[in-house]
C-alpha cells in the first residue's frame, strides 16, 4: 500500500474501501473489518472500538483517509485504524492512485477509437459504431472489460477493445480479403454489452454481474443492442446480420459461451484475437512479480496452468496502442 511513513512509526494516507464487515470481538465490542486498495495492492484493517456517531459510516468503493498502525499477523500485514473519515474533493485524491487502470487515458483511448471509426468507407457501419460510442461514451470511459479476469482495471474496456482493433487492422494488411470495416465494427462492438453485464462503480471496479447480466451473458445483450440501433438507424439486415453473427460468435464455442460458432472469416478471426489478447493479458498479469526462472501459480483462467518466466524481456512495459 502507498501510505506515507510518518515520524512515530505510524502510517497515513488515502485508499479504497474493498470490503467492509461490522462484527463483535470477543470482548463483545463491535469493530469493523475491511479490505483496503488502492493501485499497488491490499491490506486487511481493523476499526476496534467502532462507533458510528463517532467514527462514521461506510461502504464499499468509498474513498477513505486512513491514519494507523501496521503490524503482523498470521504472517500478513494488517492495519490497526486509529483514525478514518471519508475523503472529500479538497483532498485532491486521484482516482488512478488508488484503482487498477489502464496505462493509456479513457479520453485517448476513447479518441482513438472514434479516428478508426471515422476510417470507416462502409456508411452504414460508420454511423451504427459511432452512434453506439457516442451514446455509451460516459461509461466506457472507466468501464473494466471484466469483473475478475482479464482487463478488470478502471479503462480496461477501452484497452482490451483497441489491443483487438490494432490487431485486426495488422491481419487486415496481410489478409486483403477479409473485410476490414466489418471486422474492425465487430472488434470496437464484440464486447459493448459489458456495461450491462457488470454493476460497475464510477471507480471503474466491477462489484458483480446485474441481474441480465448473470440471466442473458454480454453476447446476447450486445446482438439486442446491434439490433435496436440498427432498426433505429435503418441499417441494411444484411449487415445487421453479420455483425450480429460476430457479436454471438466471437467465444468460439459453446463451452466458452459461444451461442453459434464463426461462420465468416471476420467472425472467426474476431474470436481468435479476442482469446489472444485476453490469453497474453492474463499470463503477464501472472508472471509479473516472478523471478527469472521461475514459475507463476497455476492460473485458473488458463486451464491452471503454470507459466515460465525466462525473463528475456521486460514484463512490467506497457502495450503499445498508440
Amino acid at each position: 500500500m502507498n501510505f506515507t511513513q510518518l515520524d512515530d512509526g505510524r502510517v497515513d494516507g488515502f485508499a479504497i474501501v474493498k470490503s467492509v464487515d461490522k462484527k463483535t470481538s470477543s470482548k463483545g465490542d463491535t469493530y469493523l473489518d475491511f479490505t483496503l486498495g488502492d493501485n499497488s495492492g491490499e491490506i486487511n484493517a481493523k476499526l476496534w472500538r467502532y462507533v458510528p456517531q463517532e467514527h462514521g459510516e461506510y461502504e464499499v468503493n468509498n474513498i477513505v483517509k486512513i491514519r494507523g498502525t501496521v503490524s503482523t499477523y498470521n504472517g500478513a500485514d494488517q492495519l490497526r485504524i486509529e483514525r478514518i473519515r471519508t475523503a472529500c474533493a479538497d483532498d485532491g485524491v486521484l482516482i488512478d492512485d488508488l484503482v487498477k487502470s489502464a496505462a493509456y487515458s479513457s479520453e485517448e483511448m476513447y479518441k482513438e477509437a472514434l479516428n478508426f471509426i471515422n476510417e470507416f468507407q462502409d456508411a452504414e457501419l460508420k454511423a451504427l459504431v459511432f452512434e453506439i460510442y457516442s451514446d455509451y461514451k460516459e461509461k466506457l470511459l472507466y468501464w473494466p472489460a471484466a469483473y475478475k479476469l482479464h482487463h478488470a482495471i478502471r479503462g480496461g474496456l477501452l484497452l482490451h477493445t483497441l489491443s483487438i482493433v490494432k490487431l485486426c487492422k495488422n491481419v487486415c494488411d496481410i489478409y486483403p480479403f477479409v473485410d476490414k470495416d466489418l471486422l474492425i465494427a465487430g472488434a470496437l462492438l464484440h464486447d459493448i454489452a459489458k456495461i450491462d453485464e457488470f454493476d460497475v462503480a464510477e471507480t471503474g471496479i466491477a462489484n458483480g454481474y446485474s441481474l441480465k447480466g448473470n440471466l442473458l451473458g454480454h453476447l446476447t445483450m450486445g446482438a439486442e443492442k446491434i439490433d435496436a440501433y440498427a432498426k433505429k438507424l435503418g441499417t441494411s439486415e444484411k449487415t445487421t446480420t453479420l455483425l450480429k453473427h460476430m457479436i454471438l460468435s466471437h467465444h468460439g464455442i459453446p463451452e466458452y459461451g459461444a451461442c453459434v460458432k464463426p461462420m465468416t472469416i471476420e467472425a472467426e478471426i474476431l474470436s481468435e484475437l479476442d482469446l489472444l489478447d485476453s490469453r497474453i493479458y492474463e499470463m503477464k498479469d501472472a508472471l509479473l512479480g516472478v523471478g527469472e526462472d521461475g514459475f507463476s501459480h497455476p492460473v485458473w483462467a488458463l486451464d491452471n496452468r503454470k507459466l515460465f518466466n525466462h525473463q528475456r524481456t521486460e514484463l512490467s512495459e506497457d502495450i503499445k496502442l498508440f
